[in-house]
C-alpha cells in the first residue's frame, strides 16, 4: 500500500511474500505449499453402465419430475411429470429403459439417494428392510448404488439436469418436447472434447461398447424404418 501510494507501482502480495521468504524475513506456510488435487470428472466409460434416478418437485407446474439419466452420456433414457413421487413410477421408468434399450445393452447399476421411493428406511417386525424398488432391481440383475447421506455430489449429474429443467421447461409445450430438445438438439457442454459439439443422444450411441454396435445398428435402422412408415 505504501509503495503504491508513493511510487505509483503495485506489487502483488505473493511477490512480496517470496522476497521476504528468500531473505529469511517470513516463515513458509506449509498449508499453501500443498497443491490442490486435480479435479477429476467421474463418469462411466460406456453408455448404460450406470444410470441416475431421482425425484424433483417442479417449480414450473408443481408436478413431481423423475428421470433416468445415463451417467456416461447425460442422455435421458426415460422420464416424466407425475402427480406423486412413488416407487411404482420409479420402477416403471426403469422397466421402460429395459424395454427400449435392453436389446442393445442392459443397465448394470442404478444410482439413487435414500428416498422412500427407492429405499426402505424402516425395518419390519423381523428387522428386515426391503423396498419394492430394490427388489425389482435385484430381480433384474441390476446393482443398486445408494448415494452417501448428505453427499449430493454423488448424484450431481441429475441435479444439474433438474437445474436445466427449471431453466428451460417453460419454453416448451410439454415434457416430451423439452426432452427431445435436451437429448437431441442442444449441445451439452460437459461432454468430452474429442467429439465436441455433441448432444447427449450423440454421446449415448458413440459410447456404446464395441460388442453392442451391431445391436445398436439394427435397432436404429428399425426405428428409422418405422418413422418413415408413419410419414
Amino acid at each position: 500500500m505504501v509503495i503504491e501510494q508513493r511510487l505509483g507501482r503495485h506489487i502483488p502480495h505473493n511477490a512480496i511474500y517470496r522476497i521476504l521468504l528468500k531473505h529469511g524475513l517470513a516463515e513458509e506456510n506449509k498449508n499453501k505449499k500443498e497443491r490442490r488435487k486435480a479435479w477429476i470428472r467421474y463418469e462411466r466409460t460406456h453408455s448404460l453402465t450406470a444410470v441416475h434416478l431421482d425425484w424433483h418437485t417442479s417449480k414450473f407446474n408443481g408436478k413431481e419430475v423423475c428421470v433416468v439419466l445415463d451417467d456416461s452420456s447425460r442422455f435421458v433414457l426415460a422420464g416424466g411429470e407425475f402427480d406423486a413421487a412413488t416407487a411404482k413410477a420409479s420402477r416403471e421408468l426403469i422397466e421402460k429403459v429395459l424395454n427400449d434399450f435392453g436389446a442393445v445393452r442392459r443397465i448394470k447399476e442404478v444410482i439413487t439417494d435414500h428416498g422412500s421411493q427407492f429405499y426402505a428406511n424402516k425395518t419390519d417386525k423381523n428387522g428386515k428392510s426391503e423396498s419394492s424398488f430394490s427388489s425389482f432391481l435385484m430381480e433384474n440383475g441390476i446393482n443398486h448404488i445408494l448415494a452417501r447421506v448428505q453427499h449430493p455430489e454423488t448424484n450431481g449429474k441429475i441435479e444439474k439436469w433438474f437445474h436445466d429443467y427449471e431453466k428451460n421447461r417453460k419454453s416448451f409445450e410439454d415434457f416430451d418436447k423439452f426432452m427431445y430438445w435436451y437429448n437431441s438438439i442442444r449441445y451439452h457442454e460437459s461432454l468430452d472434447e474429442k467429439h465436441y459439439l455433441q448432444t447427449p443422444e450423440d454421446a449415448f450411441w458413440r459410447r456404446m461398447p464395441d460388442e453392442c454396435k451391431l445391436n445398436q445398428f439394427l435397432i436404429r435402422m428399425d426405428r428409422d424404418y418405422n418413422a418413415t412408415e408413419k410419414v
